[in-house]
């Protein structure tokens, strides 16, 4: 066994908002060791610019949030889930306050800004880059406990299970993961008794995505290979408006642009064109309704984006609430205080994932999950604004308190094998890589898109699984990188999502699909089996 890894009592992969949240909480009484796939800051948390979502205004309440949260997942949600992660909001929020995070006031008290979906001001932000300001905090809090150990740069490959075990027992308890130290191009085995997968989203399975760079999906293919469920993969979530540039890609212009009043336009006839879809909410309707109506300008009119203008606001207005997004447009010739922005959607949350219950459990003795890689029952069919980093922390505070409540049922790690390479050699071939990569991510893109077709999936689902002997052979033949690991963890969700999309025969939410478009009266999940 790795003498190093049995230093710590739990592992937790991801440094974002839910693996440091559950890192923290177990720190009390626990030694843990966290994974970070490259920089420890270059998750999708850092990346988020709109804030937190949570019930503090006297004028709110949380049946309200819970409301919002439901019609904007149309009822696909489970409620028991919704209730418990929206009650212990204001809760998560102190605690973030007491790490220090310097979050926006307004005469002493949190300011709450609106985004698309909400009924009242309810999302807590630090400017327009809360994520950022969280991720510093929960960092500054792990680096400075003696309990916890941050190592970067480490690629988990697979979860080590019991067929890992020096002496096989055949149970599918989990002991850890191995990982690939890209410093030094080693395998290591890190054990504990209890992991926590906090890897992130799926969102680089499409060609167009607001995903760091790496967020492949791991946690999710490395859980189903595993042998865990996963359900409602189809629901993949496109936020309206990114950044329509050609220079600068995958840039966010925040939902909160059009929470504070920003409204959209043709670029050419200058049509405000969200009261032909949604003449109730305009563009604060949810961002499945927004994404699909900037889809279908595009593609009516031949368009290659469309306008999110806030300009009829005051410039000091945009710049106090927008600082972040302005100071990026006016380097690239936009000044959004005197003219429209142009925007396209892109992918933006994965809904779906590795099913877990209330204490973050999934179904593999010894693992638990928080976060984007999961599927709670919190977000349903579309996410509302601003929920995802409250999941984080309720999530990841659940799962090390369950790990903490149940801490001495815990078995002592087994002895694990080594990881074996005396049968592979080093790639020849990296372009093999990079084409399949290429290839999975424009045809997702092409006919996994925000309107689907059975015809567009069962042609996805074909390349797919021509794909899928090059990928495993290639795997099995040459020494493990963090691009061949992204590239298997990518195709498998590839995969995932496909096979999700082909078994909803109706639309709901997220899903839209031309062969199937009515919605069926009863809601269930799409859940596959390993």
């Amino acid at each position: 066994m790795n003498e190093k890894s049995s230093e710590h009592d739990v592992l937790v992969i991801g440094s974002g908002a839910a693996g440091l949240t559950a890192a923290l909480t177990l720190a009390t009484r626990l030694r843990v060791l966290v994974l970070a796939k490259g920089k420890l800051t270059s998750g999708s948390t850092a990346w988020a610019q709109g804030g937190i979502a949570a019930v503090l205004d006297t004028g709110d309440t949380f049946n309200d949030h819970i409301r919002d949260t439901m019609v904007a997942g149309a009822g696909l949600n489970d409620r028991e889930t919704v209730e418990f992660v929206i009650e212990r909001a204001p809760a998560a929020i102190d605690r973030l306050c007491e790490l220090g995070v310097p979050f926006n006031r307004a005469s002493g008290d949190l300011h709450l800004t609106r985004e698309g979906g909400h009924s009242h001001r309810r999302i807590v932000h630090v400017n327009d880059a809360t994520g950022w300001a969280v991720q510093a905090a929960l960092l500054k809090a792990a680096e400075e406990n003696p309990n916890i150990t941050l190592l970067p740069d480490r690629s988990c490959i697979d979860l080590i299970t019991g067929r890992h075990e020096a002496k096989y027992s055949g149970s599918g308890r989990v002991w850890g993961a191995y990982a690939l130290d890209t410093a030094t191009g080693k395998v290591e085995a890190y054990t504990a008794r209890a992991t926590i997968m906090a890897a992130g989203g799926a969102g680089r399975v499409y060609q167009f995505s607001t995903a760091p760079r790496g967020a492949t999906g791991d946690g999710i293919a490395m859980a189903w290979r595993a042998g865990a469920r996963v359900s409602n993969m189809e629901m993949m979530q496109f936020h309206p408006t990114c950044l329509y540039n050609l220079e600068v890609k995958n840039f966010l212009i925040t939902e909160a642009v059009r929470g504070e009043g920003g409204r959209l336009f043709h670029p050419e006839t200058g049509h405000r064109f969200m009261q032909d879809y949604d003449a109730e909410r305009m563009e604060l309707a949810p961002r499945d309704v927004v994404a699909r109506a900037i889809d279908d300008q595009i593609k009516r009119f031949g368009l290659d984006y469309v306008h999110l203008d806030i300009s009829h606001q005051s410039p000091e207005f945009v710049r106090e609430h927008f600082p972040t997004i302005h100071e990026k447009l006016l380097g690239l010739g936009i000044d959004m205080t005197t003219g429209p922005i142009p925007v396209v959607p892109a992918q933006h949350y994965t809904c779906g994932g590795v099913v877990i219950d209330l204490n973050g459990r999934t179904d593999l003795p010894g693992l638990y999950a928080a976060g984007e890689c999961t599927e709670s029952g919190l977000h349903g069919a579309n996410r509302l604004a601003s929920n995802s980093l409250l999941e984080c922390f309720v999530f990841g505070e659940a799962a090390a308190s369950d790990v903490l409540a149940h801490w001495d049922g815990f078995e002592a790690v087994p002895d694990i094998r080594e990881w074996d390479e005396s049968r592979v050699t080093d790639s020849d071939e990296e372009v093999v890589i990079k084409q399949n990569w290429t290839e999975i991510r424009r045809m997702m893109w092409n006919y996994v898109g925000i309107v689907r077709t059975t015809k567009r999936l069962e042609r996805a689902k074909n390349r797919i699984d021509l794909l899928t002997s090059e990928i495993e052979d290639y795997y099995g033949n040459f020494r493990v990188t963090t691009d061949l690991i992204e590239l298997r963890n990518l195709h498998q969700c590839a995969d995932l999502i496909v096979q999700s999309a082909l078994r909803r025969h109706e639309s709901r939410g997220l899903h839209y699909t031309l062969n199937y478009p009515e919605t069926d009266e009863a809601a269930r999940d799409t859940v596959l089996v390993p």
